[in-house]
């Protein structure tokens, strides 16, 4: 994160937003599945291989859309270095908006598979030389490196490497708590607000890419 200037600070904080109002909203239309949690997934799909005579078709839906996702935005962000936030940014928002209509329609697994899709696209944003910068789908790597941070204050040491991770894992917390609440209300509603959202942090993009990190 330190490497980043607070305008990209902020966007990688506002698509942990995003990303947990995402795996909120799918986690529930998906009955205990997730959209960006592949680990999660993983387990499930373990336990239910073992436990059930049919294969579970919900997570390995997830995790190919997740990966035919990263895929994609990676090619991308390697194509067009310097461009590639607005450009995914773009995708994304427009695979949300066609993810909201399919919820609204009742189509869950096309809202599903579109929402996993975005956000494997997503992990592409920060990304550097093919290798991702700042994971904001998912936050282990966040929380290890604030305990990591903790530790170092304890022994009196530097805890600048690890500054702004705390509020990754805060935003993705957020987020769900946004996704659910919404779903409560309306489920479409929460679909679009993603969709929407994810327009907004396309047009924040286009107009800080291009300067100096």
């Amino acid at each position: 994160m330190r490497r980043y200037d607070r305008s990209r600070q902020t966007l990688a904080i506002a698509l942990a937003f995003l990303a947990g109002h995402v795996d909120a909203t799918g986690f529930i239309v998906a009955g205990g599945y997730f959209t960006s949690f592949m680990s999660g997934n993983t387990t499930r799909l373990g336990v239910e291989l073992f436990d059930r005579h049919t294969l579970p078709w919900i997570p390995l839906l997830l995790i190919g859309s997740f990966v035919t996702g990263v895929t994609i935005g990676s090619v991308i962000a390697a194509r067009f270095q310097g461009r590639h936030k607005r450009i995914l940014l773009a995708g994304i928002a427009g695979l949300l908006g066609v993810a909201s209509l399919a919820l609204g329609a009742e189509n869950e697994l096309v809202f599903l598979a579109l929402a996993a899709l975005a956000m494997g696209a997503a992990n592409n944003v920060f990304s550097r030389d093919g290798e991702v910068t700042v994971g904001v789908t998912y936050m282990t790597g966040a929380l290890v490196r604030t305990g990591q941070g903790l530790a170092s204050r304890m022994m009196g040491r530097s805890t600048a490497a690890m500054r702004g991770y705390p509020s990754l894992w805060l935003a993705l917390s957020a987020g769900a708590v946004c996704g659910t609440g919404l779903y409560g209300v309306k489920p479409v509603a929460a679909a679009g607000v993603a969709a929407a959202l994810a327009l907004a942090l396309f047009v924040f993009a286009f107009r800080i890419e291009g300067r100096a990190p």
